[in-house]
């Protein structure tokens, strides 16, 4: 970055410790000096309308629209005019920025959004809102409060231990650092045109990503369903979600496909929770496909021991039974052979159904649709060994599944070895945008002779 922009030909101490040192013709200043202050309404369910002035709640700031709002894009709820006539000061205008005031993630306490319209109204007395006296400058501002060192000084000031809040006060006493005003508008330029290259970037990677996700699905659904072989005789299977399927495979209920149905802890256990014992596997530990060993529980070993006709064994299949995951599936690897599941259910393939087989089938479309179909009507995020057992169960060879696994095996890594290579590639993006960002606001980088370049040239930079 120092090679491509020039810094500034003078410095000088900010006498600020995350900042450092700043250009030298630019000013020091207090939060509290340039902003004023006040707090969300507190608005009740009951009062938020399809039509009327648009209300985001504080949960949102952060975990939803992020950097900035603009309502014209988002499906938001409303309040009446009426409702606002003795609280027009809670009205919010363009270029306004609202924080969150508390948070779980440290991180979190200093984020905010910044309004892009007039006529919103924040609802719930958690959000501080901060309104720039000069407020041509407010994108600038926002820019400032994105800068690592500015979020620095607020992950300094918040308190809590297990929930993070930032108070008025605290943001009132906050550092930050004033460029001349044409200098604000020239950041500010640069920096829009800058990151909006940059997430434009992020923007493909993500929809690469989903794209990916997509093409492995296809690839585990045709396989379980199809085979490997394109000239096979087909069949119509008589189950919707499969279709035609070779003529030489068999269907079974689930119930004649497995040794063992059944369910893992469905009690509580909290009190037999120790640091050291028999490992529960959760719903958390099952992934799609693979399991997930972190955030691993021990129970008591005689309380297990008491309960050991509740045991996996490895090379049993473990099911998602209830919640949103409902049906997400994964092998008990060696390791946690004679371990304890929580509410999950399991499955014991028989000799004729390979178990890493039976978990691509678990998690393909087919598999997908199956469970739906089968805990339609006993809840909605629900199912049970009965309804388990009706499960339609493609059975082709076991030196066939061994095949589709092998395959799939594969070319699933080839398809999670570019979805990895994306994630990478959004991670070093965003970190370009936030060092761009921090570089820009602090005066590590002098871009007041920077213009943007003409249409058909951003456009061949974005492409690239």
């Amino acid at each position: 970055m120092a090679a491509r922009y020039k810094p500034y030909s003078e410095y000088k101490d900010s006498a600020i410790e995350w900042l450092r040192e700043i250009p030298a013709h630019w000013d020091v200043s207090k939060l509290r000096y340039m902003f004023s202050f006040g707090k969300g309404l507190g608005i009740t369910k009951e009062n938020l309308l399809d039509d009327g002035v648009f209300c985001v709640n504080y949960g949102e700031v952060h975990s939803k629209y992020g950097f900035e709002l603009d309502p014209s894009i988002h499906q938001l709820k409303c309040v009446s005019e009426d409702y606002l006539i003795s609280s027009q000061s809670a009205l919010l205008l363009k270029g306004d920025l609202v924080f969150a005031d508390t948070s779980e993630d440290i991180d979190g306490s200093g984020n905010f959004t910044q309004l892009t319209t007039d006529h919103v109204v924040f609802s719930g007395y958690h959000t501080i809102i901060a309104r720039p006296a000069d407020r041509q400058c407010s994108r600038f501002y926002a820019y400032l409060f994105d800068s690592r060192e500015f979020r620095a000084q607020i992950r300094y000031a918040v308190k809590g231990v297990k929930v993070f809040s930032i108070t008025q006060a605290i943001l009132r006493g906050v550092n930050i650092w004033l460029p001349t005003l044409d200098e604000r508008q020239r950041i500010t330029n640069f920096l829009d045109h800058e990151t909006a290259k940059i997430d434009t970037l992020i923007e493909k990677q993500q929809q690469l990503i989903q794209l990916l996700k997509e093409k492995r699905q296809a690839v585990i659904s045709h396989a379980v369903t199809k085979g490997l072989n394109p000239n096979a005789k087909m069949r119509d299977s008589g189950v919707l979600s499969v279709g035609l399927m070779p003529e030489h495979w068999t269907l079974k209920s689930l119930s004649l496909a497995s040794k063992k149905l059944a369910v893992g802890l469905a009690m509580s256990v909290t009190d037999c929770y120790e640091e050291e014992g028999v490992p529960i596997i959760r719903n958390q530990n099952i992934k799609e496909g693979y399991f997930d060993g972190g955030d691993m529980l021990y129970l008591n070993p005689g309380f297990a021991e008491a309960q050991a006709s509740k045991k996996v064994k490895a090379g049993d299949v473990v099911i998602v039974r209830t919640g949103s995951n409902v049906g997400l599936t994964c092998c008990v690897p060696d390791e946690y052979d004679q371990c304890h599941t929580f509410t999950t259910l399991i499955v014991t393939p028989s000799d004729e159904l390979v178990k890493e087989y039976f978990t691509y089938c678990m998690n393909s479309a087919y598999g997908k649709a199956e469970v739906n179909r089968l805990k339609f009507g006993f809840g909605k995020d629900n199912l049970n060994v009965g309804e388990l057992r009706a499960m339609h169960t493609l059975l082709p060879s076991v030196y066939e599944q061994k095949e589709i696994v092998s395959y799939l095996e594969q070319e699933v890594a080839k398809i999670e070895l570019m979805v990895k290579k994306a994630y990478v590639a959004i991670g070093l993006m965003q970190e370009r945008r936030t060092a761009l960002v921090s570089a820009a606001v602090t005066g590590k980088i002098d871009v007041r002779d920077w213009a943007a370049p003409p249409a058909n040239q951003t456009h061949k930079e974005v492409a690239a």
